[in-house]
């Protein structure tokens, strides 16, 4: 070998492995498997005794549906004191105490404990994870005498006012990490094949729901978090069933309607900011948008750095939020009404942010917050509990 070819040589080996701008995403990746490790296969390992809990579980009064279907009611609607046994009236923000929450705490904890399996699995490659997790998958998705019904009519009801609203499709945002969970299992050995098949023709069911029927069109043209929410989670569920016209009408609705029209051009959320619990509100919708980013970015798009013509990316928007989330004190608008103290935690943008743009600053960050926060309202507002799990 001449000498300049093996100088060559030497020097590409040097740069590969030292290199700190070569595959940062796979560094991330690792250090996020080693630091988590330990607590996600301990949590797993409590999980795999876990029995499942449905919709069919609990059942309220007040639901106009059947014993199937998913209820949920407004948090922040509240007895009127003016008219005492009348229609609620909303306060924005305010959680209402006496609303009925079992079935979205039962999604929540089949979110949790299906993702928590799942990442086991990822990490060690036991299938008696996998194993656990379908008993579950089957409870909700596949036993006719358990399963919910693959729709959300009575999502979100206002008491006295309607008995559901297309809002209400944002508490299936919780479904994702199953979702994604059942990506990362599917291909183990033990799976019943059939039951596979129907649980993914329930979220095709649901996806065709979403997308024909009224609430799913008004959640989806709302202006502020819930119509990032709904993309979102439709294309996690595309994903999953392996629907590519609905992730392309995803990936279109991001690049000309969601990030051109909620992110200012300085990476903020005006809509968010305007609201009465801005800080979380923020938080939660460039979570969101960096999750439908993350699901929709393949070899042929990437929405990761998608830029509008005006300068808008995902990247601008967690430059704007990060100083915020290194130092609350710095916020410099309004405080939220409630829960102001729970915030931030380990927020998936700040994970995803650093696996995909290589930041070690936003690592760091990422690592020393709370990863497995036990407040109902900052778990409800933080679908991605997860994060091995999406980590390609």
């Amino acid at each position: 070998m001449k000498n300049s070819t093996l100088i060559s040589v030497i020097l590409f080996l040097f740069i590969s492995i030292d290199s700190p701008g070569i595959s940062p995403d796979k560094k991330i990746e690792k250090k996020a498997i080693r630091f988590l490790r330990e607590e996600t296969i301990a949590r797993a390992d409590k999980a795999i005794v876990e029995k499942p809990i449905t919709v069919t579980d609990s059942v309220c009064s007040r639901s106009a549906g059947g014993k199937h279907d998913f209820y949920s009611e407004a948090d922040y609607s509240w007895p009127d004191p003016a008219n005492p046994g009348g229609p609620f009236i909303n306060r924005d923000g305010m959680t209402y105490p006496g609303i009925f929450t079992a079935h979205r705490y039962a999604m929540i904890r089949l979110s949790q404990i299906v993702g928590s399996l799942a990442s086991a699995y990822k990490i060690t490659g036991d299938e008696k994870y996998v194993v656990a997790a379908f008993i579950h998958l089957k409870a909700w998705f596949a036993d006719t005498a358990t399963m919910m019904n693959p729709s959300l009519l009575y999502g979100q009801a206002i008491i006295g006012k309607n008995t559901g609203r297309g809002i209400g499709i944002i508490d299936t945002i919780h479904l994702m990490e199953v979702a994604q969970g059942i990506l990362v299992m599917e291909n183990a050995k033990c799976i019943d094949r059939k039951l596979l098949e129907a649980i993914k023709s329930w979220f095709s069911n649901y996806i065709n729901w979403l997308l024909t029927h009224k609430y799913g069109n008004d959640e989806m043209n709302t202006k502020n978090n819930h119509s990032t929410c709904w993309v979102m989670q439709v294309a996690s569920f595309a994903r999953f069933t392996g629907n590519e016209k609905v992730l392309n009408m995803c990936r279109k609705r991001y690049e000309e309607i969601l990030l051109p029209n909620q992110m200012a051009v300085d990476g903020s959320f005006p809509l968010e900011l305007n609201r009465t619990k801005p800080y979380g509100y923020s938080l939660f919708n460039l979570d969101a948008m960096a999750m439908a980013c993350l699901i929709l970015s393949d070899s042929k798009n990437d929405l990761i750095n998608f830029r509008t013509t005006d300068g808008k990316t995902l990247k601008k928007g967690i430059e704007f939020l990060y100083p915020y989330v290194a130092d609350k004190s710095k916020w410099t608008y309004n405080q939220d009404v409630m829960h102001w103290d729970e915030w931030p935690v380990a927020q998936p943008f700040l994970l995803i942010g650093a696996y995909e743009f290589g930041n070690k600053e936003w690592f760091e960050t990422w690592k020393r917050l709370e990863h497995f926060p036990t407040g109902s309202e900052v778990i409800r507002n933080l679908p991605i509990r997860n994060p091995l799990l999406w980590l390609k």
